[in-house]
C-alpha cells in the first residue's frame, strides 16, 4: 500500500509541482498474487487531475514478471495554492 501511495504522490507532484499538505484521502487496493522475492515495480497513471482532487490507478508487479500482484486506486486532496478555502 505504501508503494501505491508513494507512486501516486510522485505522479501528482510531477504534474503540479511541490504542494504542501497534499494528502491521501482514499486508497483502495486489491492484492492479486503473491509477489516474487524481487523488487516491486509500480506503474501509475493519472486518471483525473482537478483543482482539489487527483485520482490515480497503480498497477504493481514483480521485476521481470508481467503478472499483476496488486492493483490500487488512490485519491489525493490538493489544497488551494493561494491559501483560500
Amino acid at each position: 500500500m505504501g508503494l501505491a501511495d508513494r507512486a501516486t504522490y510522485l505522479l501528482i507532484l510531477s504534474r503540479v509541482g511541490p504542494v504542501a499538505l497534499a494528502v491521501t484521502t482514499s486508497l483502495n487496493i486489491n492484492f492479486l498474487a503473491k509477489p516474487a522475492a524481487r523488487d516491486l515495480i509500480a506503474d501509475g497513471q493519472l486518471l483525473k487531475l482537478g483543482k482539489r482532487l487527483a485520482i490515480a490507478e497503480v498497477k504493481m508487479r514483480s521485476d521481470g514478471d508481467d503478472t499483476l500482484v496488486a492493483h490500487a486506486t488512490v485519491t489525493y486532496s490538493i489544497p488551494p495554492r493561494d491559501g483560500l478555502v
